[in-house]
């Protein structure tokens, strides 16, 4: 059995959204490229299989992060008191802007690289910038640091300052010479990425609409994520039914081109039954919606209703990379949002928002985020060691703990069966 191996400790993970599932002391075997089962102990026909025995630490799912923004990660924690629009007016674009200069992205990206490797996160999609060769860059620092992830290069062509914008006919030819160049990576690949509705023109989106069916590429942008953009949208699209319609007339949302919609603060009954009916990935970023004023999404509601959801860190609207912060900040808005604003519908529970953090978003890649038979391997390994307590814990409590508690950083990786530390 070559390449298989099994790994022992403490598991812990979400079969079903809202359902916690613990094998403590037990053993998981991984062969082919799949997770063939889990076990109390290793079963006799598995004897000989070389087994990476972790002790009493916990073995979670790796985590999903649906939507960060890669370019903007040097000044996370800066411009925090600003509303959405006035924050990529006044930070994100003059920031994104020096994306222009290669050295700049190399080490700006390379920064971002290594903090994502060590962090508890092994799939991303990940928002670049404009600038092609900075893009490309990113992509092969991911791909060599053993990461699965989907990148975009960023379109726009309209409302956006001279030193961060390019024509149509640009982005177009652009965005067509980056695919041609990413084709070779092994485990990063190309996602479609118009920034938002207000930055690019009908025309940019008809072309990104060809270049998606052309190429049977995903994609990711932003919907309905701040009252005052839901608003300019409506006024730049009157043809469009609502924000998501915008997309949608040009082949990306959903369907036959898998997407992923950022934020959905304010998606209304129409637009929330076109994402459920087309699959769309809402990628619920809770931190950023407090940072830039955008408001608390009803993610219980979307959970209800049979939506597919995933976290986001989004970084920079949101300070932090780690996904365990955006869990615990999931649950703890879902919380304000019952108390303040619907007490029918009841907060967060953890294994709702760790489904979100790792099963939930990791659809969007396959079967990814899970120990059941088929998963791909995903893990990471957690010392909760360093949170001492003289309080006995049961294997849940110490999940909970983990990821209240810990700075978020495993002590041993696994992205698709592949141990990187």
């Amino acid at each position: 059995m070559k390449g298989a191996f099994a790994l022992k400790g403490n598991f812990a993970y979400t079969p079903a959204c809202g359902q916690l599932a613990l094998k403590p002391h037990g053993i998981l075997v991984y062969e082919d490229g799949r997770v063939t089962g889990l076990f109390d102990g290793l079963p006799e026909r598995f004897k000989g299989l070389p087994v990476e025995d972790f002790g009493d630490k916990l073995i979670l799912p790796g985590l999903v992060d649906l939507h960060a923004h890669a370019g903007q990660y040097a000044y996370r924690g800066l411009g925090m008191d600003m509303e959405l629009l006035s924050w990529l007016e006044h930070t994100a674009f003059p920031e994104e802007s020096k994306f222009s200069d290669l050295a700049y992205a190399q080490e700006a990206y390379s920064v971002f690289v290594q903090a994502l490797a060590r962090s508890a996160t092994t799939r991303a999609c990940l928002f670049a910038t404009l600038h092609r060769p900075a893009t490309l860059a990113l992509m092969e620092m991911l791909d060599q640091a053993g990461m699965r992830c989907f990148v975009g290069k960023v379109n726009m062509d309209r409302n956006s300052p001279d030193i961060l914008g390019e024509t149509t006919a640009q982005s177009l030819a652009e965005t067509r010479l980056w695919l041609e160049q990413s084709a070779g990576l092994a485990h990063v690949k190309p996602i479609l990425t118009p920034r938002f509705i207000p930055s690019c023109t009908d025309e940019l989106m008809a072309g990104l609409g060809r270049i998606q069916r052309e190429f049977a590429l995903p994609a990711q942008s932003h919907l309905s994520e701040n009252l005052s953009e839901v608003s300019w949208v409506a006024q730049l699209c009157p043809n469009a039914r609502f924000y998501g319609d915008a997309y949608d007339q040009y082949g990306l949302f959903g369907g036959d081109c898998p997407t992923v919609m950022a934020h959905c603060v304010w998606s209304g009954p129409e637009e929330r039954a076109l994402m459920k009916e087309r699959g769309v990935f809402i990628a619920h970023c809770p931190q950023s919606n407090m940072n830039v004023s955008s408001g608390i999404a009803p993610v219980k509601g979307f959970l209800l209703e049979g939506q597919r959801v995933g976290l986001g860190s989004d970084v920079a609207g949101g300070a932090h990379l780690s996904i365990f912060r955006a869990i615990t900040d999931a649950i703890q808005c879902s919380k304000l949002r019952w108390r303040l604003v619907d007490q029918e519908l009841s907060a967060l529970t953890l294994p709702e928002a760790l489904y979100m953090a790792t099963k939930g978003g990791g659809a969007f890649f396959g079967q990814v985020g899970s120990f059941e038979p088929g998963y791909e391997l995903d893990a990471v390994v957690m010392d909760d060691s360093a949170l001492p307590t003289p309080r006995p814990c049961t294997l849940a409590e110490r999940v909970e703990r983990v990821v209240y508690l810990s700075d978020g950083q495993p002590c041993a990786k696994y992205v698709a069966g592949r141990r990187l530390f």
